[in-house]
């Protein structure tokens, strides 16, 4: 039985490498074609403030996204458990919707859904430097959202087994 999932990939898509997150909702959104109703995948990338809404009824949210200055190879892939991801929530009154990150939606999020929060939060976090003004993705963080979208896939595989 799985529990009620969003999964949220974040990025701007015409900042190279910086629009994985939304490479791999895409990817799962063609994967899981039609989507399960235990499942919700959201593209965060432009619309972040209208999608946070959407997250109420979910027991559980799975973020996705690039991360800048992390000091590791580009494509390394990180999973942060709940505890971590929670650690990292800001606060911030004067953020622009337009460019929300992940730490930030949970922090509005956290507001929205109140009690209703979901408590398994995680983060697939994938290390990049290229965030140019270019469309497409660099092969490498290409293949690194690949084995984001394949990390996903079991994850959710094995919780239903």
């Amino acid at each position: 039985m799985h529990k009620k999932t969003a999964i949220l990939g974040f990025g701007n898509p015409v900042r190279s490498d910086d629009g994985v997150g939304c490479y791999v909702v895409e990817q799962l959104k063609k994967h899981f074609d039609p989507m399960p109703e235990w499942l919700s995948v959201l593209d965060m990338g432009t619309s972040a403030f209208e999608t946070l809404f959407q997250l109420q009824g979910h027991e559980r949210i799975i973020f996705v996204d690039a991360v800048v200055n992390s000091n590791d190879a580009d494509g390394n892939v990180f999973l942060l458990p709940a505890a971590e991801v929670m650690r990292a929530v800001q606060d911030d009154p004067m953020v622009f919707l337009h460019s929300l990150k992940w730490d930030q939606a949970l922090s509005y999020a956290q507001k929205i859904l109140g009690d209703a929060f979901p408590k398994d939060v995680s983060a697939y976090l994938i290390a990049v430097s290229d965030i140019r003004l270019e469309v497409g993705l660099s092969e490498i963080i290409k293949n690194a959202g690949d084995r984001t979208v394949q990390l996903i896939l079991d994850f959710l595989e094995h919780e239903r087994s």
